[in-house]
């Protein structure tokens, strides 16, 4: 979806107030595909702070369908983002080079699907767990250990004592 810009751009002291549904579905990265379970509308304020430069203020709520990092178990992950950008003219992008990434727009208008994408991407957490205390699956049987304990033995020998252990499993005296 595309909200016209032109007449906060030009018209000075101008505000806006606006409401924008998102279309997105999904929330697509390297780390996966993440689908969008709930969405609230994007909430705009746009500002006219001077000639061809506005400012771009709101919210959005959004949640995730995603797996724990350690227990792959499904977590719902919120995001309630606010923001507070800087939106610019074509004309007036040409001429400042220190502008930050302005790849939600496209010429006056303002890409919400783009905006949206680069505020989740700026605001995912590293790592989703589905309490700070995971235990995470065993390496061998793939128990979820946060439901019970497998039994397994995980002890993992330090990689520097192996050539003392290749002795003893040799039957040779030291």
């Amino acid at each position: 979806m595309l909200v016209n810009l032109s007449d906060v751009l030009t018209s000075e002291g101008r505000q806006v107030h606006e409401n924008a549904d998102l279309e997105m579905t999904c929330y697509k990265s390297r780390m996966g595909c993440f689908d969008i379970v709930k969405k609230s509308p994007v909430s705009f304020t746009f500002t006219n702070i001077e000639e061809g430069k506005a400012r771009v203020e709101g919210s959005v709520r959004l949640e995730f369908k995603a797996e724990c990092d350690r227990c792959l178990a499904d977590v719902p992950v919120v995001l309630e983002l606010e923001f507070d950008r800087l939106a610019v003219s074509p004309d007036v992008a040409a001429k400042e080079e220190e502008l930050d990434d302005l790849s939600f727009m496209e010429g006056y208008q303002l890409d919400v699907e783009t905006f949206v994408y680069n505020e989740i991407m700026g605001n995912w957490p590293a790592k989703i767990l589905c309490r700070e205390d995971c235990k995470g699956i065993c390496p061998k049987c793939g128990q979820n250990l946060n439901i019970r304990d497998c039994g397994c033995d995980t002890f993992v020998p330090d990689s520097r004592m192996a050539a003392i252990q290749d002795i003893f499993n040799a039957g040779k005296e030291v």
